[in-house]
């Protein structure tokens, strides 16, 4: 059996710690296709925050109370720059991690695409499962916002962590998408894929972007496997982080039924097959969709693989 996962951020990372763990059961292989657009470069390094969250949770390496960075972390450098006034002071890079964009960084000034400097990062981390970022192409996720300065873009990350999406936002776009090419390997595992997987991810800033590489979107949709999602919402919050804020700048409702009417269903021209919502949220309706009420909280590693169960049973 062959699963594919396109996933982003610290949900996504922890959903394909139970997608692994029932692909151990089973004997499946899994390929998980990674949002690149929070990349950005800083201070000369390129920091590729969903890549290194999944890695690093996968590999053992994640620090479980914050969900992002590495455990142990220290900061003296991130300190010694502030120091110096080096700018940006609201994005921290802590010791360990810098780490990690040094190799990158030398690799890809080196000629080395971004998906085989993943592949070599990966040998370190043995994550048990393929980690193919989207795209080796740039593609950034800008949010359009309005301020005293007036109208402008600015890279998703100050938005989210400078400015904690607390400023007006008229919509995200996705830099550089309209030109990406899907990174080697992304098309080939979801047109061979026994099942495709949309994790429990923020649906407008880590799926999105995704399926904003030109091609993608429609592997997907035409994939002969069935394709089921996961729904980041429970009893109309987010799970965590600020999903809510990003579904209100598109206008969709902060539900299950909201996301998943989002994505849509494949008789309509959307993704899904099938749609994993809370019990919470058993009323919920998506028009074309299968839908199911499972057990959402990924508590633990055998809860999260319980979902990738439901969503197997689903098909």
């Amino acid at each position: 059996m062959r699963i594919v996962v396109l996933a982003g951020g610290i949900g996504g990372a922890r959903f394909l710690l139970g997608v692994r763990a029932y692909a151990r059961e089973v004997g499946a292989e899994v390929t998980a296709v990674v949002n690149v657009g929070d990349d950005l470069w800083l201070h000369g390094l390129k920091i590729c925050p969903d890549l290194d969250s999944v890695m690093y949770t996968l590999g053992g390496g994640a620090d479980p109370e914050r969900g992002w960075g590495r455990v142990g972390e220290s900061w003296t450098v991130k300190e010694e720059l502030a120091a110096y006034g080096a700018e940006p002071t609201w994005f921290g890079l802590g010791d360990k991690d810098i780490a990690t964009h040094l190799v990158r960084s030398t690799m890809i000034n080196g000629g080395y695409p971004l998906s085989a400097v993943t592949e070599a990062l990966a040998t370190r981390w043995q994550p048990g499962v393929r980690l193919l970022p989207a795209t080796d192409d740039r593609l950034e996720t800008h949010a359009v916002v309005e301020d005293e300065q007036g109208q402008r873009a600015i890279h998703f990350q100050e938005w989210w962590v400078r400015y904690r999406a607390n400023i007006a936002t008229h919509r995200f776009v996705f830099v550089g998408a309209e030109t990406a090419k899907p990174a080697p390997g992304v098309l080939e595992a979801i047109g061979s894929a026994d099942l495709v997987l949309v994790a429990p991810s923020n649906p407008v800033v880590s799926i999105a972007p995704v399926l904003a590489v030109p091609g993608l979107r429609a592997a997907v949709a035409d994939s002969p496997a069935p394709v089921v999602g996961v729904s980041p919402i429970i009893g109309g919050a987010p799970v965590r982080g600020m999903a809510d804020r990003c579904l209100a700048v598109l206008g969709v409702e902060c539900s299950a039924a909201g996301v998943g009417r989002l994505y849509g269903g494949r008789p309509d021209g959307g993704l899904l097959d099938g749609w994993l919502v809370a019990e919470e949220d058993a009323g919920a309706v998506v028009p074309g969709v299968t839908v199911r009420a499972v057990p959402l909280r990924m508590t633990d590693e055998a809860a999260t693989a319980a979902m990738v169960r439901a969503a197997v049973e689903l098909t």
